[in-house]
């Protein structure tokens, strides 16, 4: 099988959808042979941030020398990314050997159960590889928790990053719903790392209670502060139960981001690593397309927030480091991740130009409508390579785009 043909074939299953659930996945590990059991590491929950923790915290277990696997969802250019082993994509023909290590197993699975969506095909195929070859695995949550595919999973440690309104159709119309399905990846006897503020910390803190599991929340048990570096990141601190660290050079922008690693310096302290792993680990993190600057003249920097809570934090850390340049915001969102309220959040920066895209996806929201939203002076350019450019003209060499809206977005516009 090809790299191609698995692509196709994982891109075709696509029609089955979003099947929450774990009867399938279940079913799925009885058939491998359970190669997530025995496994250690993080599953990690949550609103935003999740992916950011994840990436800084297996950073770190890669420079301590563990043998590290990260899953990371969504993948941003390939499918390769969703299975690494220490921060290395699966090569295109291993990805395509263990799709094809799939075919057979789904083919025995009881028909009652349904077809297994892509979803959970991906997260089959990246146990089945992973689950004998890595010391620790760093998994991050698709969407919700208690009953995504990823929950089968019990790595010892249960984060829950923050909680704000996202994906209510599937997870519950207020934060304290969508606190309890997040919360619901905690198993027990688990130590648990949270993020969350009230009204979601109390959910946190009585499924926690119920698992009998061990609890540090961020701003209680870990501190943490953090001094801006521009562009460059940030200089942050972390103290805990045991661990005591200063002057870490974070490389990631934004004051969210050192939240996020004040997250992953307390997971790594609780998985084991070393003092020296920590600090080499955080300076070393690479993390695409959250505030990345990845050109000058005019600076371009790409994020992936796709949701009004992200993009609330995206705008925070792009005001302090804005000057006097113009700037152009290129923006496609998916239509179900509230539009509107994001367009609200990016008024906040009174751009020059909202030029509207669309990537490439059928959840995709239409730019004309966006542009509607956004009222007179928008443009709608909907192919994102054209919009880029549209958006490099508007503010010349002196000034500055942002792309954000989706990750889809934003993996169309590196190349």
């Amino acid at each position: 099988m090809t790299f191609e043909a698995a692509v196709a074939w994982i891109g075709d299953q696509g029609r089955f959808g979003i099947k929450l659930g774990l009867d399938r996945m279940n079913a799925l590990m009885d058939a491998l042979g359970h190669p997530e059991r025995g496994l250690r590491g993080a599953l990690i929950a949550g609103t935003n941030g999740k992916g950011s923790t994840a990436a800084v915290l297996a950073s770190i277990l890669q420079a301590d020398g563990m043998c590290t696997g990260l899953m990371p969802s969504p993948h941003l250019h390939s499918y390769t990314e969703r299975i690494q082993t220490n921060l290395r994509p699966v090569t295109e023909a291993e990805f395509a050997q263990a799709v094809k290590r799939m075919q057979p197993v789904l083919a025995g699975m009881p028909p009652d159960l349904g077809t297994p969506t892509e979803f959970e095909i991906l997260i089959g195929v990246a146990f089945d590889f992973l689950g004998r070859r890595v010391d620790r695995l760093v998994c991050e949550v698709g969407m919700g928790g208690r009953l995504d595919a990823t929950n089968v999973l019990d790595l010892g440690l249960a984060v829950v990053t923050n909680v704000s309104l996202d994906h209510q159709q599937y997870l519950g119309s207020s934060v304290e719903a969508i606190a309890a399905e997040k919360a619901g990846i905690i198993k027990r006897g688990n130590h648990v790392l949270t993020g969350c503020d009230a009204p979601a910390l109390a959910v946190v803190e009585q499924a926690a209670a119920k698992a009998r599991a061990e609890l540090w929340r961020l701003g209680n048990e870990i501190e943490f502060e953090g001094v801006s570096r521009a562009w460059d990141g940030s200089t942050l601190a972390v103290r805990g139960p045991g661990f005591e660290y200063h002057d870490l050079r974070l490389p990631l922008v934004g004051p969210f981001q050192v939240e996020n690693a004040a997250l992953a310096v307390a997971a790594a302290h609780v998985l084991g690593a070393s003092p020296e792993s920590v600090a080499r680990g955080i300076a070393d993190v690479r993390w695409p397309a959250r505030v990345e600057v990845v050109s000058s003249a005019p600076r371009v920097v790409i994020d992936g927030a796709h949701n009004p809570a992200a993009i609330k934090r995206l705008v925070e850390a792009i005001q302090p480091l804005r000057g006097g340049e113009p700037l152009a915001i290129v923006f496609g969102v998916m239509e179900d991740h509230n539009p509107t309220a994001q367009l609200d959040e990016l008024r906040q920066l009174e751009p020059q130009t909202l030029i509207t895209t669309s990537a490439n996806s059928p959840r995709a929201a239409d730019p004309v409508q966006l542009a509607d939203l956004w009222g007179s002076g928008a443009l709608v350019v909907p192919i994102p390579a054209e919009a880029l450019l549209a958006a490099k003209a508007q503010v010349g060499p002196s000034g500055m785009v942002l792309v954000c809206g989706s990750l889809y977005l934003a993996g169309e516009i590196y190349p």
